[in-house]
């Protein structure tokens, strides 16, 4: 009898462990390893998780995403951006071309940056101009762009 107590004792903790594990979210590097931008809403996984079989790839998913709170999304504001791109690319981003001749002067804390090979992406800059977050924009209309910029780069502090 006392080894079904201690059977019944240990079962509830090892499934307390395996949820707290599951919950882990990964850094923005690993995330970026394994095709996640950090993008993701977490309502996005599961509707992934409707799509597709591989439960690895969902709950990898789940811990890179961004919780659906809009009171924690509305409120992040940077303090500046740095678009950067590769520039022989351009010519497969006329959105992106469209968004740097005639808008980006409109933001003077958004750089633009070239970088041999580099996707598109905004990299999102703390009040110190360091890293805050990277956001990958290869399939962005330049509404998308200017809409992003607006609500969430401060335009009035220089970098």
């Amino acid at each position: 009898m006392s080894i079904y107590k201690f059977v019944l004792s240990v079962i509830p903790l090892f499934l307390v462990l395996h949820a707290c594990q599951g919950d882990q979210k990964l850094s923005t590097k690993e995330c970026e390893g394994l095709g996640f931008t950090g993008l993701a809403l977490c309502s996005d996984c599961h509707t992934f998780a409707e799509y597709t079989k591989d439960q690895e790839l969902v709950s990898d998913c789940l811990k890179c995403c961004a919780e659906d709170s809009d009171d924690a999304t509305s409120k992040i504001i940077y303090y500046g951006a740095i678009l950067e791109v590769c520039m022989r690319k351009l010519v497969f981003y006329p959105e992106l071309v469209g968004f740097i001749e005639d808008e980006k002067d409109k933001f003077p804390t958004v750089k633009v940056q070239y970088a041999y090979n580099a996707p598109p992406k905004l990299i999102m800059l703390d009040e110190d101009g360091q890293l805050k977050e990277t956001i990958r924009i290869d399939n962005w209309k330049k509404e998308h762009i200017l809409q992003f910029l607006r609500e969430k780069v401060n335009r009035s502090s220089e970098i």
